[in-house]
């Protein structure tokens, strides 16, 4: 009896010695992707992030614009847009070519998506962030020359502005008051805000210089622009801010900009994104960088944690991430 025990005893033993080393196996993990995207945009809506962008690299359902969707900033899934990942797509827009820097808002029950395309400014909406996001109309807000990178504010007193990057002798942002309708703008406003004029904006002393990608935020009453500076291809690309007491300016270039470049990430080619907030009501700055520190594309998609100092904005470089599928 006292043998059968034993061996009773020592086969238990065995088996939980068995299934405690089984239990130490690592548990197999999906491996994760880069996601490419340029001139990135996150829409927060009833729990899920919305990831949006410009497409960088190759993607096979045709040119429009990806969406991708997270519930933690950590764990991103898709393209999820209605129509084969897209949430907006070629042919149901306007434009055939140069779909760049989306910006998503809710206005008036509907989802809108203001975007480029053919180098002019155009809006669709949606009843879903993922679309599909139609045109309600086939022209562009503004009808004469060029320009890009929109962003709507929409004012405290109900008023809106579209800023955007005129192509004119340099990428220069301006703005103008938006009619309700999103559809026109009133031209009579129409104000130059900021170009590049500062050493930092300009490293490459280009004939041509950039300020783009603006993002406007209101803070204690102050009016703070968030734009990104040098030619997307330079290294140096990097991202600072003015302010102002008035949505039309004149606006004042910070002191401490840029406050996030490569000097601070060891990221080149960082900018041209937008401000964000968390479902905890952290604030955040989604981008882009270049592929690698010898290639530029395909750009892919990272945030990093700003926060306001009194009146000053700076940028927790310890917190950069880039944005990955599983």
């Amino acid at each position: 009896m006292k043998k059968t025990l034993s061996i009773i005893s020592l086969l238990s033993i065995f088996a939980a010695c068995s299934q405690e080393k089984n239990s130490d196996k690592p548990v197999e993990t999906k491996p994760t992707t880069t996601i490419f995207l340029a001139d990135p945009t996150i829409f927060y809506n009833n729990g899920l992030y919305y990831l949006y962008g410009t497409t960088s690299g190759n993607f096979p359902n045709g040119e429009g614009f990806q969406v991708y969707t997270s519930s933690d900033l950590n764990d991103w899934k898709g393209p999820a847009g209605a129509q084969n990942g897209l949430a907006l797509k070629k042919g149901e827009a306007f434009g055939d070519k140069g779909f760049w820097a989306p910006q998503i808002l809710q206005y008036k029950n509907k989802f809108y998506m203001i975007y480029t395309a053919n180098e002019n400014i155009a809006v669709a909406s949606s009843d879903n962030p993922l679309g599909p996001f139609k045109n309600d109309s086939k022209e562009p807000i503004i009808k004469t020359g060029n320009q890009i990178d929109p962003f709507i504010f929409i004012d405290e007193d109900g008023k809106k502005y579209l800023y955007h990057v005129r192509l004119t002798n340099g990428n220069r942002i301006f703005v103008a008051e938006i009619n309700d309708d999103l559809q026109s703008i009133k031209p009579e406003t129409l104000t130059e805000c900021i170009s590049g004029t500062l050493p930092w904006e300009n490293t490459q002393n280009a004939s041509w210089p950039v300020t783009e990608g603006p993002t406007v935020i209101k803070h204690n009453g102050l009016y703070y622009m968030l734009y990104s500076a040098n030619d997307f291809r330079n290294p140096d690309y990097a991202v600072g801010y003015a302010t102002s007491k008035s949505p039309l300016g004149p606006w004042e270039k910070s002191k401490d900009s840029p406050i996030i470049s490569r000097k601070n990430t060891n990221q080149n080619g960082i900018g041209h994104g937008d401000v964000f907030w968390d479902k905890n009501n952290k604030m955040h700055y989604v981008l882009h960088t270049h592929f690698s520190q010898s290639e530029v594309s395909p750009r892919k998609a990272g945030i990093i944690d700003i926060y306001f100092d009194g009146d000053l904005i700076k940028a927790e470089s310890s917190s950069f991430k880039f944005l990955n599928t599983k």
